[in-house]
C-alpha cells in the first residue's frame, strides 16, 4: 500500500527563492518573519548584548572625565587641650600655658588636569574603538540568534512533516498486517510471513515514538529562543544567495562578518593602549585652586581665610621598571589582535565557501530525491500487484514500502537543510540582521545611549530606554 501522503508542506520551500523570506499570508499562521520579529524584541541573549554594548558605552565618559577638572570639600573639627612649658634663659623657674580651644578647618579646592602625558587622548581612542568593536559583536549576536530562530522554526515544520509520515507508516503497516492474517488464515502465505508484518509493525511504533519525542524538543527549543510556542507555522522560501558563488562569499564574509570586524576595532584599541601606557613615563601638569577657613587653628578665637593656587609638575624618573614592562606587554598584545584579525578572516572564509558548497549540494540532493521517491512509487505499485499474483513475497512489498518511506524522509530533511542552510550562508556573509531581513521591528538605535552618556558630566539614571525607540 502506498503513502497516502502526497505532498510535504516543505516542498513549497524551493518553488520561488525569494530575496527576503516571504510565506502565504494566512491570518491564523505563525511566518518566519513573525517568529524573527519577536525573537528580536524579546530573546534574552540579544537583549543582554544590547545592556552589555552599553556598559561599553560608559567607557567613553570615563575616559573623557581626563579633561574635566575634580572638586573636594574638606572639613574638620577638633578640640586641643594643650599645656606649653616654657623656661628663660636664666629665669628660676618654668611657667606653664594652657592652651584650651575647638578647631575648625574647611575648605574647597578644584584641580584641573592639564596634561597627563596624552593619557586622556589615548584613553579617549581606545574606548571608543572598544565601543565599536561591541557594535559589532552586538550584530553577531543578533545575527547568531536570528540564525537559531530559523534552525528552530525549520525544525519544527521537518519533525512535523517527519512525525506524520511515521503516523502514516504506522497505519500502513497495521492495514499491511491486517491484510497478512486474511492471507495466513486461507493459506496463501506462511507464519514466517506474518512474523514480518508484525515486526516491521513494532517498528514503525518504535520510530513514530521518537518522531513525537523529538517534535517536542523542537518545540520547545523554539519557544526558548521566540518566547512563544510554535502555532500553525507555514513553510519559508530560502534566501536568494547574497553572493554569486563560493570565492564571493568568502571574499564578502573576510570583509563584512560582524566578528572580522569588531577584531579589527580591537586591534586599533590594542595600539591605542600602547600610548595609553606609554603615558605613564611623561611628565604630567595640574593645576588646583583652593579657598579655605579656618577657626582656631593657630590661636583661641582667630579666623583664618584665603586662597591659594597651586601648579604642579611631576616629571616620572624611574619606578622600579614595572612602567616598561607594561609597554612592552601592550605591544605584544598588539601583534597578538592583528593575528587574531587574521585567523578570523580565514576561519569566515571558509566558513562562508562551506556554507555555500552545502547549500548547492542540499539543492542538488533535493532533485535527486524527488527522482527517488518517483522510481520507489512505481516500484512499490508493481510490487504490490506482484504480491497478490504471488510472484513477490510479503517481505517484498514491506521493503518497498520502507524505501519509499526512506526517500520521502530524505526529501523532508533536503528540503529543511536548504532553508536553513540559505539563512546560513547570509549570516556568514553578515547579511543576517534585522535590517537586512526586512522585519517590521522598530530597530534597536546602538547610538542613542551612546549620545545621551558621552559628553554627561554628572547622573545616576537609567538611560537604556532612550535606544528603545517604542
Amino acid at each position: 500500500m502506498k503513502l497516502t501522503r502526497p505532498l510535504l508542506a516543505l516542498a513549497t520551500a524551493l518553488l520561488a527563492p525569494a530575496a527576503l523570506p516571504g510565506l502565504m499570508p494566512s491570518a491564523a499562521a505563525q511566518t518566519l518573519p513573525d517568529a524573527l520579529a519577536q525573537a528580536y524584541a524579546n530573546n534574552p541573549t540579544l537583549l543582554a548584548a544590547r545592556a552589555q554594548l552599553r556598559a561599553v558605552d560608559e567607557n567613553v565618559p570615563q575616559a573623557l572625565a581626563g579633561w574635566r577638572p575634580t572638586v573636594s570639600i574638606s572639613s574638620s573639627a577638633s578640640v586641643l587641650d594643650a599645656s606649653t612649658r616654657s623656661r628663660p634663659r636664666g629665669a628660676p623657674g618654668a611657667t606653664y600655658t594652657d592652651s584650651d580651644r575647638q578647631i575648625y578647618q574647611n575648605s574647597v579646592t578644584i584641580t584641573q588636569p592639564v596634561f597627563r602625558g596624552g593619557r586622556t587622548v589615548a584613553g579617549t581612542r581606545r574606548a571608543e574603538n572598544q565601543v565599536l568593536a561591541q557594535r559589532a559583536r552586538l550584530l553577531a549576536t543578533e545575527q547568531q540568534v536570528m540564525q537559531d530562530t530559523v534552525t528552530a522554526y525549520v525544525n519544527v515544520i521537518r519533525d512535523q512533516e517527519l512525525l506524520r509520515l511515521n503516523i502514516n507508516n504506522e497505519q500502513v503497516l497495521t492495514e499491511q498486517l491486517r491484510a497478512t492474517n486474511e492471507r495466513f488464515r486461507v493459506g496463501e502465505i506462511t507464519r514466517t510471513d506474518v512474523a514480518q508484518a508484525e515486526s516491521r509493525l513494532a517498528g514503525a511504533r518504535s520510530n513514530r515514538a521518537q518522531a513525537e519525542g523529538t517534535l517536542q524538543i523542537s518545540r520547545s527549543v523554539f519557544q526558548r529562543l521566540v518566547g512563544l510556542p510554535p502555532q500553525n507555522l507555514l513553510a519559508p522560501q530560502p534566501l536568494r544567495p547574497p553572493v554569486l558563488n563560493a570565492q564571493d562569499a568568502a571574499l564578502a564574509a573576510a570583509q563584512n562578518n560582524p566578528n572580522v570586524v569588531a577584531l579589527l576595532f580591537d586591534e586599533a584599541g590594542a595600539r591605542d593602549n600602547i600610548n595609553l601606557q606609554l603615558a605613564t613615563l611623561l611628565p604630567q601638569v595640574n593645576v588646583s585652586g583652593q579657598t579655605f577657613r579656618n577657626d582656631g587653628a593657630a590661636l583661641p578665637n582667630t579666623r583664618q581665610t584665603g586662597t591659594q593656587l597651586t601648579a604642579s609638575l611631576t616629571v616620572p624618573i624611574y619606578q622600579g621598571g614595572a612602567e616598561y614592562a607594561v609597554v612592552r606587554q601592550a605591544r605584544q598584545s598588539a601583534q597578538q589582535a592583528r593575528q587574531q584579525v587574521e585567523d578570523q578572516r580565514r576561519i569566515v572564509g571558509q566558513s562562508a565557501t562551506q556554507a555555500w558548497e552545502q547549500l548547492q549540494s542540499s539543492k542538488a540532493q533535493v532533485d535527486s530525491v524527488r527522482a527517488q521517491i518517483r522510481a520507489a512509487e512505481i516500484a512499490l505499485d508493481g510490487v504490490q500487484r506482484e504480491a497478490i499474483v504471488g510472484s513477490r513475497t510479503t517481505l517484498d512489498v514491506l521493503n518497498a514500502e520502507q524505501e519509499l518511506l526512506n526517500a520521502r524522509t530524505s526529501l523532508v530533511q533536503a528540503l529543511s537543510t536548504v532553508v536553513s542552510q540559505s539563512y546560513a550562508l547570509a549570516s556568514t556573509v553578515g547579511r543576517l540582521t534585522a535590517g537586512d531581513l526586512g522585519l517590521a521591528v522598530e530597530p534597536y538605535d546602538m547610538r542613542a545611549y551612546y549620545n545621551e552618556v558621552r559628553n554627561r558630566w554628572f547622573g545616576l539614571g537609567d538611560y537604556s530606554g532612550v535606544a528603545e525607540r517604542r
